[in-house]
């Protein structure tokens, strides 16, 4: 059974950093290619920021993200990361870490999902 755990939300300061974590557990090649991390604010669809896939390290950041966010994984922890630095406002969402044998910004082609985590920035 394939379960994503996602932790490091939290409020920061506009220019600040921090670091998401999604613990990844029943995955074989089978069943999961890419890890993503999309974000969701309210009113606002959701939003595909970074793709790693999981056999090759091959990543993928939105335009929106790139030069400040960074996707990685450990395999040693099966742990998916995504660090961001310089945050802005307007980085603030719902982020959700999703998993699936497709690598692509759309969020219908990830069957896995995790419960999300809280990103806020002040300005």
């Amino acid at each position: 059974q394939v379960q994503l755990v996602e932790s490091g939300g939290g409020s920061v300061q506009a220019g600040g950093s921090l670091r998401l974590s999604c613990l990844v557990s029943g995955r074989t090649r089978n069943n999961i290619v890419c890890t993503a991390w999309f974000r969701q604010s309210p009113g606002k669809e959701r939003e595909g920021v970074a793709i790693i896939n999981l056999d090759d390290d091959t990543t993928a950041h939105a335009g929106s993200v790139k030069g400040r966010f960074t996707i990685s994984q450990t395999n040693a922890n099966n742990t998916v990361y995504l660090q961001m630095n310089s945050l802005r406002p307007e980085d603030t969402a719902s982020y959700y870490c999703a998993a699936g044998r497709h690598c692509t910004y759309t969020d219908r082609d990830y069957k896995y999902w995790g419960q999300g985590t809280q990103v806020t920035v002040s300005s």
